[in-house]
């Protein structure tokens, strides 16, 4: 499990096809490895990943193919990523829960300045727009955020400057595609009320 608060922006500065999938080697930026050992989970770029090797200031995972089908965001050498490693038990739930498994790829509709500080604009999926709610949380790239209008298919987030700094959010371009993550005690309320009326 994550929290959705980046802990660092890295590079991927490595990419081997294998039979499975790819191998990427990924430059950790300011992220502490130091407590970090092969078999961990590593959010990138909302995606959580198993370590299978790790220096001083990288770490290596193997994505599958079917993850780069249905993400985006790493098949690009040289990419900025967002990177968090899984909570403790003891850590403070800054954000919200999140899974790292990406329910779908939204579309940037828009990204502009307001005040100091930008409104993102993202078209999501149609399957995953009866969890995403106003004053809701929702997982962008990674990033935990609070989603503060929505019309139709489009959803309006509002990133302050520390948001823009600490990640790569800021990088977003209009038509570019965003890995998402819904709130997971929405899907699992969803669940249980669908189970509870077809007992009836």
């Amino acid at each position: 499990m994550f929290t959705g608060i980046i802990e660092a922006v890295g590079t991927i500065r490595q990419i081997a096809q294998n039979p499975k999938g790819v191998s990427l080697q990924i430059d950790a930026g300011k992220l502490d490895l130091s407590d970090v050992k092969t078999g961990d989970s590593i959010a990138v770029n909302g995606i959580c990943l198993t370590v299978t090797k790790q220096g001083e200031c990288y770490f290596a995972v193997d994505v599958s193919h079917e993850t780069l089908r249905c993400t985006k965001g790493l098949k690009n050498l040289g990419s900025q990523v967002n990177l968090e490693k899984a909570m403790r038990l003891s850590d403070r739930l800054g954000g919200h829960l999140v899974s790292g498994h990406v329910d779908g790829v939204g579309e940037v509709i828009q990204f502009e300045p307001e005040g100091e500080n930008y409104r993102l604009s993202i078209q999501a999926p149609d399957a995953l727009l009866k969890y995403i709610v106003v004053k809701g949380s929702v997982t962008i790239n990674g990033v935990s955020l609070t989603v503060n209008r929505i019309e139709r298919k489009v959803f309006d987030i509002n990133l302050i400057p520390h948001t823009l700094a600490e990640t790569n959010l800021k990088l977003l371009k209009v038509g570019e595609a965003v890995n998402l993550e819904t709130d997971l005690l929405a899907r699992y309320v969803e669940r249980l009320m669908t189970q509870s009326i077809n007992q009836i």
